[in-house]
């Protein structure tokens, strides 16, 4: 398996595990009273299993986003320059706009 699928599997279940710890102290907590809304209703396990997933897919990705941008940079290709990424050697040249008369606007001022 390619190390960059690893990658993905192994930070989607650190995201899943952040979203679990996240949603019990949701309900722990009892934010906006949801403790009561979970276990006064029948779907209530239902709720609390949406938000875990929905929770667990955001935060999966931002995991694996934070992991992706965090890697070294492998500095084996063929650029040996330290310009950057800047253009070497051009130069501005300047050349006259013109337009034919017919597409100048007159503005004038009253």
């Amino acid at each position: 398996m390619p190390d960059l699928i690893k990658l993905y599997i192994r930070q989607t279940a650190v995201g899943f595990a952040l979203s679990a710890v996240f949603v019990t102290l949701l309900l722990y907590f009892n934010v906006v009273n949801l403790w009561h809304l979970v276990t006064h209703t029948d779907v209530g396990f239902l709720a609390v299993f949406l938000l875990w997933l929905f929770n667990g897919i955001v935060f999966a990705g931002v995991q694996f986003g934070i992991s992706i941008m965090l890697m070294k940079y492998d500095d084996e290709d063929d650029d040996d320059d330290d310009h950057r990424g800047m253009p070497i050697g051009l130069t501005p040249i300047r050349v006259e706009a013109t337009a034919s008369r017919g597409n100048v606007r007159n503005f004038q001022r009253r």
